[in-house]
């Protein structure tokens, strides 16, 4: 009998507290996930920079809160932004340390801090990240830089041969208050590493179509001749190894600013980022060099090189004429493509005496058809005499099926002034088919140049940084 009136009298006890104003039951509880976006702009810049992607931005996200709510109940989901103006020209110590400070006094307390940052501002927001600058490490989930000079400047050459920091200098003569070095000297790629692999780094990057095209010159002045750039950032400095990187295609430094489906195709990608979805990587496959040096004749030497291709088979043909008065000639079926491959190029080359043996035709045994690698050779040989010939079959460098190129850079490593890389295309519209097209030139005499070039595929990758947010305090209903 105790023990039943005792089991009552709790059972009113748990009824009554649970019944109290301000206290709900668990299956009820709602907690709150936070994200806190803080748009960090460039050099020179300031928070309009960022109006187009964050009017995006507040578009978009109540359907994937709402939808990330629905799939996962209990949870809700606030955002807040941060679009401050910092001074412009610091150096990237100063430039973190403002950062950390405009978060401190505006952000007080917040965690979840998703840092956005526009060239100069994501590779501070790197370093202000990788370096903890004010204890900001533990409190950052994910930085995004998009067209941030990453590595160091001063690998690259500009117009004219002086260095980056000298013309940097000259362009914000009066206002440079470090910003030139850190940009010509500072490499972050340790400093994004750092990020990749502790917290989250999804960069941004684009670029014109060849070293010499016009498409972003100022005042028909290229400031990065000999490297495919967006105007202000080389294409390759733009990121490092570490990071998740998307190319976006031939615009400009600042193009996401004031185009809207550039800023919508950065908007849609941050979020997938974020919420869940898949984004599309771009990751190395293939590269390699060429040279060219002009001849002595005075005017401009040109070259067309396909590059791409990859060695299927080689060999060498020998034919002796054992006749003391006649020309003989031989036909040959030679070569073959890797299982699976298709013809790219080949190269024939005659080693024997050249005036008494001779390479009388060379083509493919048939042209139309593209598995079909094989070569048809015709050579004759004088009297008593012996051909000679090398040839060599290349097959198109291909992707898988279902897996797609996405974007190339050239550039000069090496070599003399007035040489250049003036074009670049991809040789065929098969998304799979890695060969490109280099129109290249130097002016002669003698000039010379040796270029790197390099060819990369898209890889899709799922992203969901928002389920290792913790949640950060109930809300009570």
């Amino acid at each position: 009998m105790g023990r039943f009136v005792l089991s009552i009298n709790m059972a009113l006890c748990t009824f009554l507290v649970l019944s109290m104003p301000g206290l709900s039951t668990p299956e009820n509880t709602v907690l709150v996930k936070e994200l806190n976006l803080v748009y960090l702009h460039g050099a020179g810049g300031n928070a309009c920079a960022f109006q187009l992607l964050d009017d995006y931005l507040t578009g978009q996200l109540p359907g994937y809160i709402l939808d990330y709510e629905k799939a996962n109940p209990g949870i809700e989901i606030q955002v807040n932004k941060l679009r401050r103006c910092y001074p412009g020209y610091e150096d990237i110590e100063t430039w973190a340390g403002n950062i950390v400070d405009s978060i401190n006094e505006h952000f007080a307390g917040k965690e979840n801090l998703i840092l956005i940052g526009h060239s100069m501002g994501g590779k501070a927001a790197l370093y202000a990240v990788a370096q903890d600058v004010g204890g900001l490490a533990d409190r950052v989930v994910m930085v995004t830089t998009i067209n941030s000079p990453i590595k160091s400047l001063n690998r690259y050459s500009v117009t004219g041969g002086g260095s980056v920091e000298q013309y940097c200098g000259i362009r914000w003569f009066g206002t440079d208050e470090g910003i030139c070095n850190s940009v010509a000297s500072y490499d972050s790629s340790q400093d994004g590493t750092w990020v990749a692999q502790n917290k989250h780094w999804l960069a941004f990057i684009s670029g014109e179509g060849a070293p010499l095209s016009d498409q972003f010159n100022v005042s028909g002045v290229d400031a990065w001749p000999r490297d495919i750039d967006d105007l202000i950032v080389p294409l390759s400095a733009q990121y490092a190894g570490t990071a998740d990187v998307v190319y976006y295609g031939e615009y400009g430094h600042s193009d996401f600013g004031v185009i809207d489906e550039v800023a919508a195709f950065i908007g849609d990608n941050i979020l997938h980022y974020i919420f869940g979805g898949n984004i599309e990587r771009s990751l190395f496959t293939m590269g390699s060099t060429f040279e060219h040096r002009a001849d002595w004749l005075l005017g401009t030497d040109h070259w067309e090189d396909t590059a791409g291709e990859i060695p299927a088979t080689s060999g060498k043909i020998e034919h002796t004429n054992e006749s003391y008065t006649r020309w003989q000639e031989w036909v040959d079926i030679v070569g073959g493509c890797r299982p699976g491959g298709l013809k790219g190029s080949y190269h024939v080359k005659r080693t024997s005496l050249p005036v008494l043996t001779a390479v009388m035709e060379a083509d493919w045994v048939d042209l139309d058809n593209p598995a079909d690698c094989q070569l048809y050779l015709r050579t004759r040989a004088a009297p008593r005499t012996t051909v000679e010939v090398e040839w060599r079959v290349l097959q198109r460098g291909l992707l898988p099926e279902g897996i797609r190129r996405d974007h190339y850079e050239v550039e000069i490593t090496d070599g003399t002034p007035l040489t250049g890389i003036r074009r670049v295309s991809w040789l065929s519209d098969d998304p799979r088919d890695l060969r490109l097209r280099i129109w290249s030139e130097a002016q002669s005499p003698f000039r010379w140049f040796k270029a790197d070039w390099r060819v990369y595929y898209k890889e899709i990758q799922y992203r969901k940084v928002i389920d290792g947010i913790p949640t950060v305090t109930p809300v009570n209903e």
